[in-house]
């Protein structure tokens, strides 16, 4: 079962699946966005000012380390149908038995260490939004891959390149979230071997913000890198990470030639590789947290290492993510302890290798946005932004274990999201911070309502949620006594509607559309 960019699975095909245009992001959204950020302007992405939490010593680090080398060198991955990986993997001095390749203990870690950076700048077309991973740095991302939407009104359905670009669109609104994502959902309305060029073209239209690329055939992989260039020029995307993918190990240790291509495509290319093992505790790794660190440790490691081999010096992210099963039943679980230690381990062994980290937040395995979904999603946001997760793919919208998209749980997390940006800010300690000036004025017995301090901070002190009521009873009562849900329901059709479009250049958009027109005309539709 892969993290994967189509439908499938019991945990639901949730992941693997010229000129420059530079389209202003303000207007009504920029207004919105400063509202929703307490009256500032929303930062592009976290600049990290708290600690980390952690659960390894650097005896455990080192436990963890050894075991996933024995794991390298002992048992071996296996690379399937890719006849150049496997004679990349000998020059390189793997040992390589058919399929399976063998490691000397810190190959991987050698090769990593020596070319990757520690630090991706992934450009937006819109500089303003270029967005800053790793090294204390946090972007905050939609969900990806549900073949399924649901909302209020529609309940569950599957999804369309009009709920694609909606999708696309309420993550260009929303202030918490840097990143418009990947395959925010799959548009299965349009054949396979063509839709990931209106998804693609999506991402680069209805927004500013960085997005992923398509990893469902290299040839698609391709397909985004000359959709870039004509949007950034060929020379800047040489140079620069103008794009993110998300490369899925087949876990247990296995690489497939899909994801192989996928990856050689874009590391070649200089485009962020977020390699990513993909596993359900139990069923695709052990039972136990060390034992899947060190599974998942070690194909991250080798999936890394074979990006630095294609280019070195492309931009990778160690990518995990880590859930568990029910024993009982083999459905997948989310929001409990397990898979939170695993998060923090893993987030340990990233900045001990020096390379930026990728987990999910925001998971559930509720089928609709009630109870089960807000208290599992807030486990998962809370794991990954104090964990260190430096890109948070899944953080707005993951219902059904992945299988579906929600767009009154979008709006839901988002807002969680905007309130983890506040969390990552940390304390501020300046004059004003100290509010010593409202102390003095104040003194005893009198309140803070009035006074100077308060005043002149009110618009920035607190986070407000666009979505919770924290009225009275009577109030409330008035207004409709409305839930969350029917208040998500109503915020998300507004944002819809008060969206604008960013600007983007006449030609470059002409451009894009004419290779997408000559590229579906070239071959006939299919659905593989």
């Amino acid at each position: 079962m892969n993290d994967v960019e189509n439908t499938g699975g019991a945990a639901g095909g949730s992941e693997r699946g010229g000129r420059r245009g530079r389209g202003a992001g303000g207007g009504r959204a920029g207004r919105q966005a400063a509202r929703a950020a307490g009256g500032a302007k929303a930062p592009a992405y976290i600049t990290r000012k708290i600690g980390y939490f952690e659960v390894l010593n650097e005896e455990g680090l080192d436990t963890i380390e050894r075991n996933a080398d024995t794991i390298l060198q002992e048992i071996g991955l296996d690379f399937r149908a890719d006849e150049e990986v496997l004679q990349i993997w000998r020059d390189a001095g793997a040992d390589v038995q058919g399929e399976r390749v063998r490691f000397e203990p810190g190959l991987c870690k050698q090769l990593i260490q020596a070319t990757a950076p520690s630090l991706i700048t992934q450009h937006a077309r819109n500089p303003e939004r270029s967005v800053k991973m790793g090294e204390g740095n946090t972007v905050l991302v939609p969900a990806y891959g549900p073949p399924f939407v649901r909302d209020n009104d529609g309940g569950r359905r599957y999804a369309t390149i009009e709920d694609f670009q909606n999708f696309v669109k309420l993550a260009y609104m929303s202030p918490g979230l840097h990143h418009s994502g990947g395959t925010v959902c799959e548009p299965v309305d349009l054949p396979v071997n063509k839709r990931h060029l209106d998804m693609v073209y999506a991402h680069m239209r209805y927004s500013d913000k960085p997005f992923m690329g398509s990893v469902t055939a290299p040839e698609r992989a391709g397909d985004t890198i000359e959709m870039l260039k004509i949007l950034f020029g060929a020379e800047f995307v040489d140079q620069n990470c103008v794009v993110v993918n998300l490369i899925n190990a087949n876990s247990p240790m296995v690489w497939d030639d899909t994801m192989l291509g996928a990856l050689k495509v874009y590391a070649r290319n200089n485009q962020g590789c977020v390699v990513s093992p993909f596993i359900l505790a139990g069923a695709m790794s052990p039972v136990t947290v060390g034992g899947t660190l060190a599974q998942l440790y070690a194909e991250a490691l080798a999936g890394m290492a074979l990006t630095q081999l294609v280019r070195p010096g492309s931009p990778v992210i160690f990518g995990t993510f880590a859930s568990s099963i029910s024993m009982q039943s083999g459905a997948p679980t989310f929001g409990t302890p397990e898979p939170s230690l695993v998060l923090y381990g893993a987030a340990q062994l990233a900045r001990r290798l020096g390379v930026p980290f990728r987990s999910g937040g925001g998971f559930t395995g509720s089928k609709i946005a009630d109870g089960q979904a807000a208290y599992e999603a807030a486990n998962t946001l809370q794991t990954a932004a104090l964990g260190g997760v430096n890109f948070m793919l899944h953080a707005a919208g993951w219902l059904e274990g992945g299988l579906a998209m929600g767009y009154e749980k979008f709006v839901m997390d988002a807002d969680q999201c905007a309130m983890i940006v506040k969390l990552l800010e940390g304390v501020d300690l300046s004059e004003n911070g100290q509010g010593l000036d409202a102390v003095r004025e104040v003194g005893p017995g009198n309140h803070y309502l009035g006074c100077a301090h308060t005043q002149r901070n009110f618009e920035t002190a607190f986070y407000r949620s666009p979505l919770a009521d924290n009225n009275s009873f009577e109030q409330w009562q008035s207004e409709g006594e409305k839930d969350m849900n029917q208040r998500a329901n109503a915020q998300w059709k507004k944002m819809l509607s008060d969206y604008e479009a960013p600007a983007i250049d006449a030609g470059v958009d002409e451009a894009l559309q004419d290779f997408i027109a000559r590229k579906k005309a070239e071959v006939p539709d299919s659905n593989i």
